[in-house]
């Protein structure tokens, strides 16, 4: 009997002392939508009277949580009151207009530094700055902003399944094009296609398709092309500005748009970070980048222009006076020999055999592969029984709805696992050669994976201080949205063409201009149709900006590459390719970003496009060839 006076005592004391707690949604700020939780925390029902800005809410719930949306628009106080308790708290909101200082301030010293990865950090730090600096003392501030960039920010970055997929399809991908490189499966393709180079034209016939052959890597593809065409172009007297300007413009615009590449996973990762936070769109990420490609102009114009010139034999500008050099010369000059560690990892082993086959089935085992994955997690019976459907719908329905993170995982573990046993039963390289192969491969991954994990931390912190909102508030009256992919376009090339790097371009403005991209069409009323097209073209709009910064960047990874490779001097290569690139650029915005932006076909703008730089070609281009002696 006193043991359960004891627990009916315990029980009753429990209910009288019963906390009610008040949380609110962090941050909290100016103008958007605050949530405010209050509970009780023992599941008792709650009562008591709520002061918020003046105004008066009675609670008298048979539930122990209450939840209300507030918006703030200036310091407040909030007031709980009920019989036992009062609880007051005092919010100082954050100002909306602070939260583009992060990507801006990555943008900024991008663009000052020249150097991604320290631009990303501290883009994070500034948000998580703003963040605890209207929650805690100065000192106090600093020093929480500093550990939550670690432990909130990239942390949680890390710790999400699609992000961790893409990590690892990069590294395998990575594996897999260090071992096709040294078994000498690269270099069989290679000698495959230059045999057929007799003549200029065919020379840069060959380069231009080893260029497109050697699609799943940029680095790769400028590597080999260069060296390996480097003799057989001054052979034929092409010029080493040439060489560099096919090498460099096959690698990233083809690299950027292939479905099975060492950029597609960070296209990806990059899109995800972008539209994750959208609401009110169902689509997948790999099905947003297969949808994206009709917009991608300027990749795709970038190659059809380079065979243009060499179908036509004609070059203009600064390319056609290299060009009747190297003809009256043998071109040995240009440039240092290409001595760097790099190439090393993309050189064959000596004296190997050099076999296409070493390197088209570990990459067909890839392609295939991910096309039965997307098959696979995405086959829905129904949706092929649909008589009313075409293949096509059918197709692009299924492999929108498919888990594609799975299927690159499935397929480049295959890849890469041909690789190895197609080096080791050939005895090209024993198994711990291999696998020291692999990892020289993920290696070589790692710059891009860092600025990956600090992208996505940076987009959290985006995310976190709304600053969508902010942008889509400003823009949605004073733009048009048919407007912001060539805004997009046009900010991308800028940014790249400052910083050198058009992933870390992406990795910056992928998560800002999505957002935003979908927030102003919704904002402006178009039907979900037309927005969905105008958020495509943008997400094609930062790649193809990017790759054109890249092109015209002096400082670009690759194209310091493409002119090592080919052994030219670097600002002859910028100097040349630079007006190509410009115009190829200017007629992708007015003649297939705008259009497309406004309803245009895919095929219309396409068709507008190659003929206008037909007409460039043909109207201002001259053949090299007829050289200042045969005219005198």
């Amino acid at each position: 009997m006193k043991n359960r006076l004891l627990l009916f005592l315990f029980f009753l004391s429990s209910i009288s002392f019963a906390q009610v707690k008040l949380e609110l949604s962090e941050p909290v700020l100016q103008g958007v939508e605050t949530e405010i939780i209050i509970s009780t925390t023992n599941h008792t029902a709650l009562e008591g009277t709520l002061f918020i800005d003046g105004k008066v809410i009675e609670i008298n719930g048979k539930d122990s949580r209450y939840k209300l949306n507030h918006v703030f628009s200036k310091e407040s106080s909030i007031v709980f009151k009920n019989k036992k308790q009062v609880l007051e708290k005092t919010i100082s909101p954050v100002p909306l207009w602070l939260s583009i200082i992060p990507p801006l301030l990555a943008i900024l010293l991008a663009l000052v530094f020249r150097e991604v990865v320290t631009s990303l950090f501290i883009g994070i730090f500034s948000g998580a700055l703003i963040v605890n600096l209207y929650v805690h003392d100065f000192w106090e501030g600093v020093l929480f902003a500093f550990m939550a960039c670690i432990d909130t920010y990239i942390l949680s970055a890390l710790n999400d399944n699609g992000h961790l997929s893409i990590i690892v399809f990069s590294m395998l991908i990575g594996g897999m094009v260090s071992i096709i490189s040294k078994n000498g499966g690269m270099q069989g393709i290679v000698n495959r296609i230059s045999k057929f180079a007799t003549t200029p034209k065919n020379g840069q016939l060959a380069t231009w398709f080893l260029g497109v052959a050697i699609f799943f890597d940029d680095y790769a593809n400028t590597l080999i092309v260069g060296n390996t065409m480097r003799s057989v172009t001054d052979r034929l007297k092409i010029s080493r500005e040439k060489l560099a300007y096919l090498v460099d413009s096959t690698a990233a615009p083809i690299a950027s748009i292939a479905f099975i590449t060492t950029w597609i996973g960070a296209e990806l990762g990059y899109i995800q970070s972008g539209i994750e936070n959208i609401e009110g769109m169902n689509e997948s990420v790999y099905g947003t980048f297969i949808s994206s490609l009709a917009y991608s102009f300027y990749p795709i114009l970038a190659l059809l222009f380079m065979l243009l010139l060499i179908l036509k034999e004609r070059d203009f500008g600064p390319m056609l006076k290299a060009e009747q050099k190297a003809r009256l010369n043998t071109n040995t000059e240009g440039g240092d020999a290409f001595e760097s560690d790099i190439i090393s990892d993309f050189s064959p082993i000596e004296d190997v055999d050099a076999r296409a086959f070493n390197a088209i089935i570990p990459v067909s085992v890839v392609i295939i592969g991910t096309l039965i994955g997307l098959l696979f997690t995405g086959w829905d019976t129904a949706i092929w029984s649909d008589s009313t459907m075409g293949f096509g719908r059918k197709l692009s329905t299924t492999i929108g709805a498919a888990d594609s993170y799975q299927a690159l995982l499935w397929s480049s573990l295959a890849g890469i696992v041909a690789a190895v046993k197609l080096s080791v039963f050939q005895k090209i390289m024993s198994l711990s050669e291999a696998v020291e192969s692999a990892i020289q491969g993920f290696k070589t991954m790692l710059p891009a994976i860092i600025i990956l994990i600090l992208a996505w931390g940076l987009s959290a912190v985006i995310h976190e201080l709304q600053t969508a909102e902010l942008l889509t508030s400003i823009l949605s009256d004073n733009i048009s949205p048919y407007f912001i992919p060539t805004i997009t376009f046009i900010m991308a090339a800028l940014v790249a063409f400052s910083t050198g790097s058009s992933w870390g371009t992406m990795a910056i403005l992928y998560p800002l201009m999505l957002p935003l991209a979908w927030s102003v069409c919704m904002a402006a009323g178009l039907e979900y149709d037309i927005s969905l097209g105008i958020f495509h073209n943008t997400v094609a709009c930062v790649l193809a900006g990017a790759v054109l910064g890249d092109h015209c960047s002096p400082i670009s990874d690759t194209t310091i590459l493409s002119s090592l490779a080919s052994s030219c001097n670097h600002i002859d290569h910028v100097r040349t390719q630079m007006p190509y690139a410009l115009i190829v650029g200017v007629t992708s915005i007015l003649l297939g970003t705008i259009p497309a932006a406004f309803g245009f076909p895919f095929w219309l703008n396409l068709v507008m496009s190659i003929t206008a730089l037909y007409l460039i070609v043909h109207f201002f281009g001259k053949n090299p060839n007829i050289t200042k002696r045969d005219n005198a």
